[in-house]
């Protein structure tokens, strides 16, 4: 999945672009969990945001988070 020669090879564009990436998806899923299990905490509005909608929204980030990962290995594959 992870070819470190390939890491290597890339330009420092490319590299930044890259650890861009990966650190947006982190930051997708922290904000899935976030939204999921910690609603009260973050002060959201249970009628407004119900846990039902909290969830679906929760993993709609994570199915996002999986398609950049996805595009993003895909990607280096394919260059």
């Amino acid at each position: 999945m992870f070819n470190l020669n390939y890491f290597k090879q890339k330009s420092p564009q490319q590299r930044f672009l890259f650890i861009l990436g990966l650190t947006m998806i982190f930051i997708f899923v922290c904000l899935a969990i976030l939204i999921a299990f910690f609603g009260e905490l973050i002060n959201l509005d249970p009628e407004r945001f119900p846990q039902g909608y909290r969830i679906a929204f929760a993993i709609l980030l994570i199915v996002y988070a999986i398609i950049r990962f996805n595009r993003i290995t895909s990607r280096k594959d394919s260059e």
